[in-house]
């Protein structure tokens, strides 16, 4: 059972603003510390997975764009960009785009396989409903702050 840090009616009058702060850090560090374990970073991770799931490949552009919103990595993604060529995990074909190789198809299994048990872990005891309830209530905070919660692109 989970004990919480204060009871209910102080609960209440705690600062949404730390606890997402809190989660984001706790969850970002365990992610990140599971997929180190399997070789890869979670920002890596990220372009592995879209160029995985690019049949025509896809340039370092549009890596970096599309990735823009996730955790403000953006243009920082070069260096991983880079780094998982040098690795032979992608390749830069003649029309500069990225391609997956057969080595970064397992080493993204693995990676996959790994983000499916933690997220199994994480989410053990929180029903679907009730996950459903706490990311509903975020966005509409968010929004009552002035907050975008367009669907990322």
């Amino acid at each position: 059972m989970t004990e919480y840090s204060h009871d209910d009616a102080e609960l209440v009058n705690q600062p949404v603003g730390y606890w997402t702060w809190a989660a984001n850090k706790t969850l970002t560090a365990y992610v990140r510390g599971r997929l180190a374990a399997v070789g890869i970073t979670q920002p890596q991770w990220w372009v592995l997975h879209q160029v995985l799931h690019s049949e025509a490949g896809v340039t370092r552009d549009e890596v970096i764009s599309a990735q823009q919103g996730n955790l403000d990595v953006g243009a920082g993604l070069a260096p991983d960009i880079d780094l998982l060529v040098e690795r032979e995990l992608l390749v830069l074909d003649t029309a500069g785009r990225l391609r997956i190789t057969a080595e970064g198809r397992v080493l993204h299994g693995r990676a996959a396989e790994t983000q499916r048990t933690s997220r199994a872990q994480v989410h053990t005891g929180v029903p679907d409903e009730e996950y459903l309830i706490a990311l509903k209530v975020l966005q509409r905070m968010m929004c009552n702050a002035g907050g975008d919660v367009a669907r990322p692109r």
